[in-house]
C-alpha cells in the first residue's frame, strides 16, 4: 500500500465497469432483526453520484440513522475548525523553509508554481503555506492537484450529502471517529521527519501520483471497489512506500476498531454506514471482517 492512501483517505479508488461493481452492501444475520448498510466513498466525489448507486435510497430510507467516520457538521463548528487549523501548524518558530533543504526547496516551489502559479516566496503564500506542517501540506498539495485536473471537483463530498440528507429526514447522525481521532491520524500519527519524507515523495513522484488519482478516480465511479484496492496496493518500493505500521494506524487499525463498534450501533437500530471506499476491501477490509465476525454482507442491487 502506498502513501498516497494517507493523502487520499480524507479523504479516499480499473477502468472499466466489471460485473461485480459494487460500492453500497447489506449487512445481516447474526441476530440482526433488521439489516444495516455499508457504503463506501471516495471523499471528493460530486454528490450527485449518489443517484447512480444501486439501492442508496432504499438503504437510506430503511435505515434510523447514519453513521460515518465522523460527524461531519462537527468540522464546521468553530472550536474544532480552531483545533484543526492549530494541529495543522508546524511548531512555533519552525517554517517549512527553514526545515527544507536547498534542492528539496526548490523542487517543492517547483510544484507550487505548477499548481498555483506562485510559491512559497510570495509573502502571503509563505505566511499561509509555509507555517503548514508537511503532513497539512501534502494533504493540501493533493486537494490542489485533484482540483487542476477536476475544477469541478465538491469539496462537500458524499460523505456530507449523506449525513445532510439524513439529517433532512430526522434522522440521527452519528460517527465512529472524533474530529481529535481524525487529526491524529492525518496529522500526528508520524514524526515530523517522516512527514517530511513523505511531502518530498510527493513532490518526486508528482506524475506518477496524478496518475493513479485519476485511475482511483475511474475505479470509483464505475463502481468498481476490487480495483480500489488493486490500485492503492501499488507500490514504488522505496522509502515512500507506507510502512506497516503506518498502514495499521491509517487503515487497518481503524477498520478493527470500526467493526467492533458496529455490533453495538447496528443492533440498536438500523444503520447506514458511510466509510471511505478503500477501507471496504481486502482481508482485512470492513466488508471480510464483517463476515469473519458472522454476518451476511451482500452487494444492493
Amino acid at each position: 500500500m502506498r502513501h498516497r492512501i494517507f493523502i487520499l483517505a480524507m479523504a479516499l479508488l480499473a477502468l472499466s465497469t466489471s460485473a461485480s461493481a459494487q460500492l453500497l452492501y447489506r449487512i445481516s444475520g447474526n441476530g440482526l432483526a433488521r439489516p444495516s448498510f455499508v457504503m463506501g466513498t471516495y471523499h471528493l466525489a460530486a454528490k450527485s453520484f449518489v443517484d447512480s448507486i444501486p439501492g442508496f435510497y432504499e438503504a437510506l430510507d430503511n435505515s434510523a440513522q447514519v453513521c460515518g467516520e465522523l460527524v461531519m457538521a462537527e468540522m464546521n463548528n468553530a472550536e474544532m475548525a480552531v483545533k484543526m487549523q492549530s494541529a495543522m501548524l508546524l511548531p512555533e518558530g519552525k517554517t517549512l523553509k527553514t526545515l527544507l533543504k536547498p534542492d528539496q526547496l526548490a523542487d517543492l516551489n517547483a510544484l507550487l508554481r505548477k499548481l498555483m502559479g506562485v510559491d512559497l516566496s510570495a509573502p502571503m503564500v509563505g505566511e499561509e503555506l509555509g507555517k503548514l506542517s508537511p503532513a497539512a501540506l501534502s494533504t493540501q498539495l493533493s486537494l490542489l492537484m485533484y482540483s487542476k485536473v477536476h475544477p469541478e471537483a465538491s469539496l462537500e463530498g458524499i460523505d456530507t450529502h449523506v449525513q445532510n440528507l439524513a439529517a433532512e429526514k430526522g434522522k440521527k447522525v452519528m460517527g465512529v471517529e472524533t474530529v481529535d481521532d481524525q487529526i491524529f491520524v492525518l496529522f500526528k500519527s508520524q514524526t515530523l521527519e517522516r512527514q517530511l519524507q513523505m511531502l518530498m515523495c510527493m513532490v518526486k513522484h508528482q506524475d506518477l501520483e496524478l496518475q493513479l488519482a485519476e485511475q482511483l478516480v475511474k475505479a470509483y465511479y464505475n463502481q468498481d471497489i476490487e480495483s480500489i484496492k488493486d490500485i492503492t496496493d501499488q507500490k514504488f518500493n522505496d522509502e515512500c512506500d507506507s510502512t506497516e505500521e503506518e498502514e495499521e494506524a491509517l487503515i487497518f487499525g481503524r477498520n478493527a476498531k470500526w467493526v467492533k463498534a458496529m455490533p453495538t450501533i447496528m443492533g440498536e437500530t438500523p444503520t447506514f454506514f458511510v466509510f471511505g471506499a478503500a477501507h471496504l476491501v481486502g482481508e482485512k477490509g470492513v466488508l471480510q471482517l464483517l463476515r469473519n465476525a458472522g454476518y451476511t454482507v451482500e452487494g444492493m442491487k
